[in-house]
């Protein structure tokens, strides 16, 4: 699944993200795809993707052109409403998108007409409220990458914040991911299949050490999504950190910071210690933005 970059990389591992013939679906796409069975045109948008859905003599088959996939559906599930996704293969329903692997994963539904989610242990990896993880993804990548631009996007997740950036015209994203565990479930999310695209590199590897196998302001834009702040992930809010985001970024470059607001019942104030940090590590910040929960700042 992945091999060892050479050139300006160096040990950093490039990851290639090829998802298998393998698929998960929420129940309200696999629901609509059955409802088709009856009509003239099979044919339905599958995440990213364009798939269709063949019925006959008792039986209905997904088919995915783009993966090269045909899986036999089976129709007593037609009617489970589980917030869990379906898992089909060439083998037929495999069973629903979680496992453990040192952690709990597990791809939920967020509503219908919207990309799922990311649990871990329980705990959303996205916004799940005011449109879901993909208008999230749309509004934090609208602050900070225009047209043309090179983007780093710090924390791939499910993919969602790359393929906006791409979708408001970047023209090249680095996005950096850590747990091998997290882009298995891109693998089999057909919204997260925007990874495929030439214009973005996914990077397997702690972000604090990938940072130093980039020149100096190569990129127009970073887009910062951490997890939790907490102590196992202290080093992505910590000023050694931001100085790299700073060193990596082109003058006039902007940063976008999510911070959430975790703490406030305890009064911690998050986004005014990471605001300044950012200013310690030669940012001038523009200030928290509520709608997207996070920091803007841009290098003067």
């Amino acid at each position: 699944m992945s091999f060892t970059g050479g050139g300006p990389l160096g040990v950093v591992e490039v990851y290639e993200f090829k998802p298998g013939k393998m698929v998960a679906l929420q129940w309200w796409e696999l629901r609509e795809a059955l409802s088709r069975c009856s009509g003239n045109d099979s044919s339905f948008r599958l995440g990213w993707v364009v798939a269709r859905i063949d019925c006959g003599s008792g039986e209905a088959w997904l088919e995915v052109p783009k993966m090269g996939l045909r899986a036999r559906i089976d129709l007593s599930l037609k009617n489970v409403e589980d917030r869990s996704l379906l898992v089909f293969s060439e083998r037929g329903f495999e069973g629903k998108a979680e496992f453990y692997s040192g952690a709990y994963y597990k791809l939920a539904s967020v509503e219908a007409g919207m990309p799922p989610t990311l649990e871990i242990n329980g705990i959303h990896m996205h916004r799940v409220v005011e449109g879901g993880p993909w208008r999230d993804a749309v509004r934090k990548a609208s602050l900070a990458v225009k047209r043309g631009f090179r983007v780093l996007d710090v924390g791939t997740g499910l993919g969602y914040t790359a393929e906006a950036s791409l979708r408001r015209g970047a023209r090249l994203v680095y996005t950096i991911e850590v747990d091998e565990n997290v882009l298995s479930m891109a693998a089999i999310n057909p919204w997260s299949w925007g990874l495929l695209s030439p214009r973005v590199r996914v990077l397997k590897a702690d972000a604090f050490d990938a940072l130093d196998f980039f020149g100096d302001g190569v990129f127009d834009a970073v887009i910062h999504d951490p997890p939790r702040f907490m102590e196992s992930t202290s080093t992505l809010y910590s000023l050694e950190f931001y100085k790299k985001l700073y060193r990596v970024l082109r003058k006039g470059g902007l940063l976008y910071h999510y911070t959430g607001e975790p703490g406030k019942s305890r009064r911690i104030n998050l986004p005014g210690r990471v605001s300044s940090l950012l200013r310690e590590a030669g940012f001038e910040v523009l200030g928290y933005r509520g709608r997207v929960l996070g920091v803007l700042a841009v290098k003067r």
